[in-house]
């Protein structure tokens, strides 16, 4: 009877060497999009950047939108803090660092403005997504004040009103970036919630 997990050693060098082309896959891929934008960005630009043909690439991503998925969930390993770090006073940083992303906060936003579709690959990574957001914005809301936020809020129900002003800044800031300081104007908020803006 043999022991181990099952897997000869051929299939599993395979397995990782198939995992470590999808991670170098998906770099390119963001690569590709901070220099052209979304639209811009096309699966053969992909495989040319990786060394394959486009044929070659779709056996690892069948879809464009298979590829930026897989894309904007490596977005948010590389975004993670870990829960123990997370307060209101770093989201202002966060905002500062995704000011000086312009090309993945633009996927971002494109892929999030299409995902409302039925049917759309993206959509049940953004519902998800956007459950998770709201839940550790109400537990940053509530580490900073407690179960009542000065305006008589609670946690919960202004989570989704942070949420909406960072990605409402998000947009603004792409149409016109010179007009909007994305930065500035979330710090004006986080004073009207009551935070020192610092």
């Amino acid at each position: 009877m043999p022991y181990g997990d099952g897997m000869s050693g051929t299939s599993r060098t395979r397995g990782v060497r198939g995992e470590e082309r999808r991670a170098e896959i998906v770099l390119a891929a963001l690569e590709v999009i901070a220099e052209r934008g979304y639209r811009g960005a096309s699966m053969a630009a992909v495989a040319e950047r990786v060394g394959l043909t486009q044929q070659g690439l779709l056996h690892y991503f069948p879809t464009k939108d298979a590829l930026l998925v897989a894309v904007l969930e490596e977005r948010d390993r590389w975004d993670a803090l870990p829960d123990s770090t997370l307060r209101l006073d770093l989201l202002g940083s966060l905002v500062e660092y995704n000011a000086m992303r312009p090309g993945i906060v633009q996927t971002f936003s494109a892929l999030l403005g299409e995902s409302v579709t039925e049917g759309h690959p993206a959509r049940e990574f953004f519902t998800q997504r956007y459950g998770r957001v709201r839940g550790a914005m109400a537990e940053v809301l509530r580490a900073e004040y407690g179960d009542r936020l000065p305006s008589g809020l609670t946690p919960e129900r202004a989570a989704p009103l942070l949420v909406a002003v960072m990605d409402g800044l998000q947009y603004q800031w792409l149409l016109d970036p010179g007009s909007v300081d994305m930065p500035g104007a979330f710090r004006d908020f986080l004073a009207l919630l009551g935070e020192d803006p610092g």
